[in-house]
């Protein structure tokens, strides 16, 4: 989980990318195994928990977070000096239900870049290759106010 800790800020429990696969130039594949335990569960479906969609959503966004930290960092950027923020969000679609224990791969890839934005396109799948969802979007990279 280091690799990706020492990309991203993001922490458990708020951290849904458990280590990155490969990444290139394009793009970044990254894997996460999703826990029984996780308190989120005890609240969505009780009894019969699959995971949040937002959450979903959230994991690929974070995956996202670790290929432009690594494009900034191969463009001599320093750790710290900004972060990637949403900007859009589109065409998102779920096709399959995640559950406690599957472990999914994380799949992101640039499309364009433009006036300070890089839009990307993720998706999801399980283990064996089952579609989970896909979405479109775009991100801005930022200092945050208040960073130092």
């Amino acid at each position: 989980m280091s690799q990706v800790t020492d990309l991203i800020p993001h922490r458990p429990p708020f951290l849904f990318v458990d280590e990155i696969v490969s990444h290139s130039a394009e793009g970044l594949i990254a894997r996460r195994t999703w826990r029984a335990e996780e308190d989120f569960y005890q609240g969505h479906y009780p009894g019969a928990p699959i995971t949040p969609g937002v959450l979903l959503c959230e994991s690929v966004f974070q995956t996202a977070a670790c290929f432009m930290a690594l494009k900034a960092a191969a463009a001599g950027a320093k750790p710290g000096e900004g972060v990637p923020l949403i900007a859009k969000i589109s065409e998102v679609r779920f096709r399959n239900p995640v559950y406690p224990g599957d472990t999914t791969v994380l799949e992101v890839k640039q499309t364009d870049a433009m006036g300070g934005f890089t839009m990307l396109s993720g998706q999801i799948k399980k283990s064996d290759g089952t579609r989970v969802m896909n979405v479109d979007f775009s991100v801005a990279w930022k200092t945050p106010e208040g960073a130092k």
